[in-house]
């Protein structure tokens, strides 16, 4: 079966890096035989050789914190390395909601808070689907992206999206999930539209063995976009 799949070269990973630090602090606690603390949770994002870098990829995280906190359950920072300090005398699994730069775009993870050390890190995989050239770049600072094996198509990535900047702009997130979704027919009807209209700024791969297309909707000319955006509305795939 032949898929267009638009985000396979949108779909990088990367690992954060969580640092938990705790100590004691000369507060009585509600449960004697625990004593108070005062902890801090930050994140890191991390590059192929495990350095550390800020986690500049996120627009902001929240922390979701144990019930027991009630109106701090959760606490939201917008600046890296996203700080969460507290007191308390339990530990407790948390979520964290990191957003990117996408519209919309979250990832949730898991955190063990425990006491067992003063400080201890966890680095944990995020992966970042359909991200926009702008998110791209910031993380090509720590690695590169899948399938993007030659600077070329880089640079036409990046010089195509920056003439996007002055076109109409679509939602691509709802594009591509469209794509996935279509039958064979409909499926091969727009991989010919861009196989006729696509310009030599536009990034395309066919790999015939795995069966599948795979383009880059952000490097695509407009009116190709238009073309492609008007045929999901009449397929009602969009709106």
């Amino acid at each position: 079966m032949i898929r267009v799949n638009t985000d396979a070269i949108m779909k990088p990973q990367r690992n954060i890096k969580l640092v938990t630090e705790q100590h004691n602090i000369p507060k009585p606690s509600p449960m004697p035989e625990f004593p108070m603390k005062e902890w801090s949770v930050k994140i890191y994002l991390l590059d192929q050789a495990g350095n550390e870098h800020p986690a500049n990829c996120f627009t902001k995280v929240t922390y979701n914190l144990h019930p027991s906190f009630e109106d701090k359950t959760h606490q939201t920072f917008t600046e890296p390395p996203f700080t969460c300090a507290n007191e308390g005398w339990g530990e407790f699994e948390m979520s964290i909601d990191l957003f990117t730069t996408e519209k919309g775009g979250k990832t949730t993870i898991f955190h063990d808070l425990n006491f067992q050390s003063p400080s201890y890190e966890v680095v944990q995989p995020v992966t970042f689907k359909n991200p926009s050239q702008a998110l791209l770049a910031i993380l090509r600072e720590t690695g590169p992206i899948p399938n993007e094996d030659d600077s070329k198509a880089a640079v036409k990535s990046r010089k195509a999206n920056d003439l996007k900047k002055k076109k109409t702009v679509y939602d691509f997130e709802k594009m591509a999930d469209a794509l996935t979704k279509l039958n064979e027919d409909d499926l091969l009807h727009v991989i010919q539209m861009i196989h006729d209209h696509k310009t030599e700024d536009t990034y395309t791969k066919n790999d015939m063995d795995a069966g599948e297309f795979t383009v880059d909707l952000f490097t695509m000319p407009d009116h190709l976009s238009k073309m492609i955006w008007e045929f999901l509305v009449e397929q009602k795939m969009v709106s």
